[in-house]
């Protein structure tokens, strides 16, 4: 038996990378997993590998309408939403002086008005049922910053306080929210954006010494929507390697 049988999951962002891991890691565990992502064809492909009744969806977390019917599919497909997992995110890297304010609206829109935006819609449902398992995905930007990064440290710092907030309101009905934080992470965006240089370098500095996989991550949410961790709200975890010990 899983650790998570019978329990309806949503999971944004899992066309690829850490979210697609999130999401083959849930189902693994024994969840139906709503499969989410702008990209449609993404999301389908990956709900069709995962079985055990996994769906595919289209969902642009920043168009609230958007969600709303991605939500509102999967409750009349399977009657509840048990674990919702934010992990829709984007970043330009570049310097705050140098960047351009409709640069600013689209980070803001998808990393933290996303996470609004589900959870707007999801908590309702949940708080009804009495039962509920939030993880929000955040970022060590957001607790430490990080150069290049200032409107998406913002935003991640704004979903750190965001999911403390919402799991101190929705404690009394058996909802959790906790927070987890990546460090450097191997994937894709990430080969995309660093290369081979700030590869090595980032790897001397994780005292592991070693990138995160999306694997590493996939276990602690999976370990936060789970029963074990029915006492654990509010909280943020680093999966970082030790680079952050905030």
């Amino acid at each position: 038996m899983g650790k998570l049988d019978n329990k309806v999951a949503i999971v944004t962002g899992a066309g690829r990378g850490i979210g697609a891991a999130i999401a083959a890691k849930l189902a693994a565990e024994g969840a139906v997993v709503a499969v989410t992502d702008i990209d449609e064809a993404a999301a389908t492909a990956n709900a069709e590998e995962l079985g055990n009744g996994a769906i595919g969806i289209r969902a642009d977390v920043a168009d609230r309408d958007s969600v709303n019917a991605m939500v509102d599919q999967v409750v009349a497909r399977f009657g509840r939403v048990d674990v919702l997992v934010n992990n829709a995110g984007w970043d330009k890297a570049e310097p705050f002086v140098d960047s351009d304010p409709a640069t600013w609206d689209r980070i803001i829109q998808i990393n933290l008005y996303g996470q609004l935006n589900t959870c707007h819609k999801v908590l309702p449902i949940m708080a009804e049922r009495g039962y509920g398992r939030v993880v929000n995905i955040g970022s060590d930007s957001g607790r430490v910053g990080s150069s290049g990064e200032a409107v998406y440290a913002a935003a991640k710092g704004g979903v750190i306080a965001f999911t403390k907030t919402i799991a101190r309101e929705l404690a009394r009905a058996g909802v959790t929210a906790n927070c987890v934080s990546p460090g450097p992470t191997d994937t894709a965006l990430f080969a995309s954006i660093g290369g081979e240089k700030l590869r090595e370098a980032l790897t001397r500095a994780i005292p592991l010494k070693r990138l995160g996989q999306p694997s590493d991550l996939a276990n602690a949410v999976a370990f936060l929507v789970s029963d074990e961790a029915s006492f654990i709200t509010g909280q943020t975890v680093s999966v970082s390697g030790g680079l952050t010990m905030s």
